[in-house]
């Protein structure tokens, strides 16, 4: 009999607004004057919520006029800047659904992202301007390529700000049209775009309001990424909707993120495990004051409990906060509650409101597990996805007729409520919270030459972070094929998060009789890591 796990906090009714209301909606009133956005980097350029306001309006009427139209796939590329959320928040007033890129991403990788979502629109920055053009030529299907500075022969988001065309009035259905097209790979499997409506993005925000309450006077770091959901929802619609003011990095330097909380004077963090780590024991630390710091919130891939206890005590802080959730979902179902007093360590948090959970018991999801009792995760509300974008089939195999998302992580719920990750059924290796898709590698590691067969699967490096290690057949042709070889070929055609960091040559590749890759066999006891 299934077995079904309620929030204990009271339900949210769904937010039916478009993304841009529900997190600017009221801010100009709320919160005019108030510093919205600040440049990290140097702190010299700032925005208020006015100005915000002001400027995603005129980019929505600036792109409205260039042609785009609701419905149309805009791809912003671009690292953290504080142009980012005025220009995503410009694109869906205008109707437009953004694809978020990964600044890294190679030009194929970014052309079959283009091809995939069918995007029109590119918005980059001038330093990745090259790789940008180089993928629009590849996917052959882009209009227009802006940029959210300054370049030659490019109309900059800049220039939009002076439109006097009229701001566009485009009819949403919240609970329909696609806000966000976050790509992910999963449960298993090649990247596929996230189908997230103006209504399951606006949702998750209400429902992870009682958890981490926020506020004028608080001021986040955003130094995880906006392009993937965990940084578009903690670090920009979340703050950016309670008044708080988000100071902007581009990408984890320690010494400058050191400075910027010391300079701001941060009052939280949202990280990933990396992050908790050098928080932990680098000695760098010891030469900031970080003092007004408040809490540390961990997502994105598991954290070690002793590492997180390390890291709370050489802050002087609460315990390091843990969530939980997916790029399908929104992305959150469970966070530890700032609230909370002696959360268990390890625990990844409780559900959200409106949020219901089931743990199924492994090949078998009639059945529910009981309490203490490891099962799959499955969640069931209204921060689902709706769907990936042009694949019925892997939609359903991840969300079945009674609605439930299966998650692919292996968790179990103790007697008070608190979920806890044990493992994951999935073959995705999370690199410092970034997905890497074994089938990307292995496919490119086949187009090698010299390569009979490969696999990947994920293993743990000195640090604790999990990386792609590679198992390689020889052609009977390359005896003297070498490891760093076959590593800078990969190293050549992906974004840095992807490299194959060990690889190990092998007589075989264990296989299914259907030809699926056993990884589990790669992983057994007495082959060396």
């Amino acid at each position: 009999m299934a077995h079904v796990f309620h929030s204990d906090y009271p339900a949210v009714p769904a937010l039916d607004l478009p993304i841009h209301d529900a997190v600017l909606g009221e801010a100009t009133a709320a919160y005019g004057d108030t510093v919205a956005l600040i440049d990290g980097t140097d702190g010299s350029a700032t925005l208020t919520y006015r100005q915000l306001d002001a400027f995603h309006r005129k980019i929505a009427a600036g792109l409205a006029a260039a042609g785009l139209r609701k419905g149309d796939v805009l791809a912003l590329h671009s690292p953290n800047t504080i142009a980012y959320p005025a220009v995503f928040f410009g694109a869906t007033r205008a109707g437009a659904t953004v694809t978020t890129v990964h600044p890294l991403a190679t030009a194929e990788e970014f052309a079959k992202q283009l091809r995939d979502s069918s995007a029109r629109w590119i918005v980059t920055v001038s330093p990745l301007l090259d790789t940008a053009r180089e993928a629009a030529a590849l996917a052959g299907s882009i209009e227009r390529i802006l940029v959210c500075d300054r370049a030659e022969g490019h109309t900059s988001v800049l220039d939009l700000l002076a439109t006097t065309a009229p701001e566009p009035h485009i009819a949403l259905d919240p609970g329909e049209d696609i806000a966000a097209l976050p790509y992910s790979s999963g449960t298993t499997g090649t990247p596929k775009g996230v189908m997230l409506t103006h209504r399951s993005m606006a949702t998750n925000l209400e429902q992870l309001r009682p958890f981490v309450p926020m506020g004028p006077g608080d001021r986040i770091l955003a130094v995880l990424p906006f392009f993937h959901i965990y940084g578009l929802t903690a670090l920009m619609n979340a703050p950016l909707r309670m008044g708080a003011t988000v100071v902007v990095l581009p990408r984890f330097d320690l010494g400058q993120f050191l400075a910027a909380i010391e300079k701001h004077r941060i009052t939280g963090l949202y990280v990933a495990p990396p992050i908790v780590l050098a928080l932990a024991k680098h000695p760098a630390v010891d030469q900031y004051d970080l003092s007004s710091l408040e809490y540390v919130v961990s997502a994105a891939a598991p954290l070690d409990a002793a590492l997180a206890a390390v890291c709370s005590q050489r802050l002087g802080l609460p315990p390091v906060r843990q969530a939980y959730g997916m790029t399908e979902l929104s992305p959150g179902t469970h966070v530890v509650p700032l609230a909370a007093e002696n959360p268990p360590p390890g625990a990844v948090g409780r559900l959200l409101p409106s949020t219901e959970m089931r743990i199924a018991p492994l090949g078998d999801d009639t059945e529910d597990a009981p309490v203490d009792t490891d099962g799959e995760i499955l969640i069931r509300g209204p921060q689902v996805m709706k769907g990936y974008l042009g694949r019925p089939e892997a939609t359903a195999d991840m969300i079945d007729p009674d609605g439930w998302l299966h998650t692919g992580d292996i968790g179990r719920v103790d007697a008070d409520g608190w979920l806890f990750v044990v493992d994951r059924v999935k073959e995705l290796i999370k690199y410092k919270g970034y997905q890497v898709a074994p089938a990307d590698l292995e496919a490119l590691l086949l187009t090698h030459p010299s390569v009979a067969d490969a696999a990947v699967i994920g293993v743990y490096d000195d640090e604790g972070n999990e990386v792609p290690k590679a198992y390689v057949v020889r052609q009977p042709s390359a005896p003297d094929l070498t490891a760093d070889d076959i590593m800078a070929y990969v190293a050549e055609r992906v974004a840095p998060y992807k490299k194959v960091r060990r690889l190990e040559f092998t007589d075989a590749i264990p296989r299914a009789a259907s030809g699926k890759i056993l990884r589990r066999e790669l992983r057994t006891p007495g082959r060396r890591h």
